[in-house]
């Protein structure tokens, strides 16, 4: 395989062709050919390199990914943009991503628009069911929303739950449900991720307990209280704080409050979504195979006060902050 290093030495940046190969149990990697010092360069000189040439196009994928996002990073890079709160120099990597998503997806013929986000859709309802413990796998995911085959000996809960969260999702994306982030909007999504799966409606009024959780969820009396807090809260900050933090922070408080019975995980990760595409981001995915990594860190931010943003909120950030870089360049190129 080959691939594109960056090298930064003092305020430079060098970028290689560098092949990795497996022998015996080692994986040698080593630079074959210098590319220069501009992504106009590197491109520029892959097309002149014809010794690799078979290796570059099947390594095609990796390298227009890094073309991309580090162009659309070198063109951010010169904007000299304010370090946000938590963000520091991932700001930039942020910024690249929606530029690239306004400037470029934006702008793609329909057709090709519908097929990226059906891609999205499909990996981002595996993953989310599946961190809840649904046992569809991608295959089989991609199957059903993209041709109606269900899978064998799975339960109706769970084919359910992969159909809801596509059409969830598309509504959102296309403003079919009203898109200010109110009780009535979040009631609204939660009730059609659960349609068939769960009749319970509306916030709880009974008490709750999370299982594996080091925090109290509000008690039912208090969840409408809470909630209209959290709304406040939202509005507040709304200007002053970047989209991506604030739909991060907004996301974990509402898993504390925990406002259903059922549902929450799934309804908390669409609205985090929601408010990215709202502010005109892409959305992103928090994946399965990272679970123990978002746990973990949404279980950090369980330290800090409900009502409070303090730096144990970091881990959760940097970590979704990641997800949505990889998941751009992964899915929206």
């Amino acid at each position: 395989m080959v691939y594109i290093y960056k090298k930064p030495i003092g305020n430079k940046i060098y970028y290689y062709l560098r092949a990795s190969e497996k022998k015996g149990k080692k994986l040698i990697t080593k630079d074959i050919a210098y590319l220069g010092g501009t992504i106009e360069e590197v491109k520029s000189n892959l097309d002149k390199i014809s010794e690799y040439k078979e290796k570059i196009r099947r390594s095609y994928k990796i390298i227009n990914s890094f073309l991309e996002s580090n162009h659309f990073l070198e063109k951010v890079k010169k904007l000299k943009l304010k370090r946000e709160l938590f963000l520091k120099e991932k700001i930039d990597e942020i910024t690249a991503c929606k530029l690239h998503y306004s400037g470029v997806f934006d702008n793609l013929y329909d057709l090709t628009k519908k097929e990226i986000l059906q891609t999205y859709i499909v990996e981002f309802a595996y993953n989310t069911a599946s961190i809840e413990g649904n046992t569809i796998n991608l295959n089989e995911a991609r199957n059903l929303l993209n041709e109606g085959i269900t899978p064998k000996g799975k339960t109706l809960r769970e084919i359910y739950d992969l159909q809801n969260t596509e059409r969830v999702f598309f509504d959102l994306f296309n403003s079919k449900i009203k898109n200010e982030l109110e009780h009535k909007l979040i009631i609204e999504v939660h009730d059609r991720l659960l349609q068939n799966i769960d009749e319970r409606k509306g916030y709880r009024t009974t008490d709750v307990r999370v299982i594996r959780s080091n925090f109290d969820a509000s008690p039912g009396k208090y969840v409408k209280t809470d909630m209209n807090l959290l709304l406040n809260w939202f509005r507040e900050n709304k200007e002053k704080i970047h989209p991506l933090v604030l739909a991060v922070i907004f996301h974990h408080k509402f898993e504390r409050i925990h406002p259903f019975m059922d549902g929450n995980g799934r309804t908390g990760r669409m609205l985090m979504n929601f408010i990215l595409m709202n502010d005109k981001f892409s959305p992103t995915i928090i994946h399965k195979r990272t679970r123990k990594e978002y746990l973990d860190a949404l279980r950090e931010a369980d330290e800090c006060d409900l009502w409070k943003v303090n730096d144990k909120y970091e881990n959760l950030i940097n970590y979704v902050v990641q997800e949505f870089i990889d998941t751009y360049w992964s899915i929206f190129l």
